[in-house]
């Protein structure tokens, strides 16, 4: 069993950064794909990043290409999200997930475990 904790999300104006953290604890973190979802308000759950067990291999929605940036550490269990250039549409529950190394872009089907959330709010 995997357990996931995020933190680093907060309020910030359009324009700004932010950059979230995942710990991963009670699993073999370098098992697993990782990645992060985004829920808003009133929507469904969506991919955002995602990142391969050896970190060579990265994936991003099309509404964050060039403005995030995922990463990961195998030796402290812990991948990133580097949030840059945020607008007021990317306000929403950030979730860290673990996923098979086999999926490209996870579906929240592929999900073996998730994190339990850290709000983002982007002011305009």
């Amino acid at each position: 069993q995997v357990q996931l904790v995020e933190s680093g999300g907060g309020l910030v104006q359009a324009g700004g950064s932010l950059r979230l953290s995942c710990a991963a604890s009670g699993g073999t973190f370098s098992s697993y794909a990782m990645g992060w979802f985004r829920q808003a308000p009133g929507k469904e759950r969506e991919f955002v990043a995602g990142i391969r067990w050896t970190g060579s291999s990265t994936y991003y929605a099309d509404s964050v290409k060039g403005r995030f940036t995922i990463s990961r550490d195998n030796a402290e269990s812990t991948v990133y999200l580097q949030m840059n250039s945020l607008k007021p549409e990317d306000t929403a529950v950030y979730y860290c997930a673990a996923y098979s190394h086999f999926i490209v872009v996870p579906t929240i089907a592929h999900v073996y475990y998730w994190g339990q959330g850290t709000q983002v709010t982007v002011s305009s």
